[in-house]
């Protein structure tokens, strides 16, 4: 049970260690050997050798059944990963878990539960391989790991399809644990001073306010939707790709799609170019080709709304490669784009903007992947996976870094967890800046003065809550 008294953790960590999970865990680490030597690519730091790991988590209830990919979550797990250097310092760094985003095979194929449990077994797996390896950068270390870990998650999930994402969401913990190690021990003190020069360009803007972005899944009512509008936001994301068959899908979103314009397509705003509210659809792969968006996408003309769209994320299925230049829309990437290499890839089918995703896909990952969009000047956005507000902080920095999205003169951040999880309350507590002008949204807005730059939104500074959880 949390402080809070919140009811909804009711799997303690004791409990899952002896799920079998856990026993799939210990399984496959008898025996093998954690390699202890440096890795031998040099960062902008001093060597780091980790001394002691240990993780935790916490179940959050949602609001309401939350939907998209053809899915609905009831509940999403908060991990923490510790690390202790030899040194002496000591970093706790957090994931919110996601499986149906990352993997939507693996959630149709266990419980909502056990789903959860199989990804905190990835991260315990990469903490428990880490301890007495020796790094420079959290950049290294993960390129050390990564392809064990993802090996892992193949075997205990028997799925050996497994999406990189889902390895990678995994690791969202761990890898902040490592950055704030690796900060510590060099005595960095900023996200600036902390992030490598390599990857620097992408992140050399400087916005004094970061755009907001709600979210809107199958189960909110339109009439929320306006009041969101009225509140200030306006720029919303919307999930489409609703279940059912393809063509009962495109039905459904077509209708949705009128109910919104008819709401909230006159409202103006002065943030955009055209002036109007714009349009962010995720369809998170469920669209089967070009043909079925297209239908969608002339329906969107015919109702006015076509000038309107401004992104339209992930329509198609990973495996769908195709041009999608000449769609006449901007096609972002989120899920497919789980590394780098995969980013360029779908860079060169004609996707012109990435969703990075630094609080599901890693840091050490969405500094490479930025680093790939910036050379080719595709334009990035930071994305949520519904995080806790510490987290938020985190997607907030690279937010705040990245160029400017066309058409708009901000920073884009979605967030949306304050619509989402019952006790979103008492979890601002835990952020160890609440009430800070910087984590509350004025007129659709996160406004940064300079207590944001010098305190790189709170993310150095200890949380009690979570620090209490590796207090026992």
């Amino acid at each position: 049970m949390n402080s809070d008294g919140n009811t909804g953790h009711t799997l303690s960590r004791r409990s899952f260690l002896h799920s079998g999970a856990a026993c799939a865990l210990a399984t496959t680490l008898t025996g093998r050997t954690v390699h202890s030597q440096p890795i031998d690519r040099t960062g902008d730091g001093m060597s780091i050798t980790i001394d002691h790991v240990d993780s935790d988590f916490e179940r959050e209830p949602l609001i309401r059944p939350f939907g998209f990919k053809g899915g609905y979550l009831t509940e999403i797990w908060q991990t923490a990963a510790r690390m202790k250097s030899a040194s002496g310092k000591t970093a706790t760094g957090l994931c919110t878990q996601s499986v149906l985003w990352s993997d939507a095979a693996v959630f149709a194929g266990h419980s909502e539960s056990g789903g959860n449990a199989l990804m905190f077994a990835l991260t315990e797996y990469a903490l428990r391989r880490s301890k007495g390896m020796t790094f420079r950068s959290p950049v290294d270390l993960q390129e050390a790991l990564l392809d064990d870990v993802h090996e892992y998650g193949m075997r205990i999930t028997g799925n050996p399809n497994l999406r990189k994402t889902f390895t990678l969401n995994a690791l969202v913990g761990f890898d902040n644990a490592a950055w704030l190690l690796y900060a510590r021990d060099n005595d960095m003190r900023t996200f600036d001073g902390m992030i490598p020069a390599e990857y620097r360009p992408a992140l050399s803007s400087r916005h004094e306010r970061v755009a907001c972005i709600p979210l809107m899944s199958y189960a909110v009512p339109v009439r929320e939707i306006k009041q969101a509008a009225d509140d200030g936001f306006f720029f919303m994301k919307i999930k489409i790709g609703q279940p059912g068959t393809p063509a009962e899908m495109l039905e459904k979103d077509m209708a949705r799609l009128t109910e919104i314009h008819r709401a909230i397509g006159t409202m103006r705003t002065p943030y955009s170019a055209v002036g109007k509210l714009p349009y962010y659809f995720d369809a998170n792969g469920r669209y089967p080709d070009t043909d079925t968006l297209r239908r969608l996408l002339d329906h969107a003309d015919s109702i006015g709304a076509l000038e309107q769209i401004a992104i339209i994320e992930e329509p198609f299925p990973e495996e769908y490669e195709t041009d999608v230049s000449g769609l006449g829309v901007r096609i972002a990437a989120d899920e497919s784009a789980h590394t780098d290499t995969d980013a360029l890839a779908r860079i060169q089918m004609g996707y012109s903007a990435i969703a990075l995703k630094p609080i599901a896909k890693t840091l050490s990952m969405t500094l490479k992947i930025a680093a790939v969009a910036k050379e080719r000047s595709v334009p990035c956005f930071c994305a949520d996976l519904t995080v806790n507000p510490i987290l938020v902080d985190w997607n907030k920095n690279v937010a705040a870094r990245l160029d400017a999205f066309p058409g708009l003169d901000a920073g884009l951040l979605e967030t949306n967890g304050h619509q989402n999880y019952k006790a979103w309350d008492t979890m601002t507590g835990y952020h160890p800046c609440t009430g800070s002008s910087w984590t509350t949204v004025k007129n659709g807005m996160f406004e940064l003065d300079s207590d944001f730059w010098e305190k790189s939104g709170g993310i150095f500074l200890p949380s009690d809550h979570y620090d209490a959880m590796f207090t026992h």
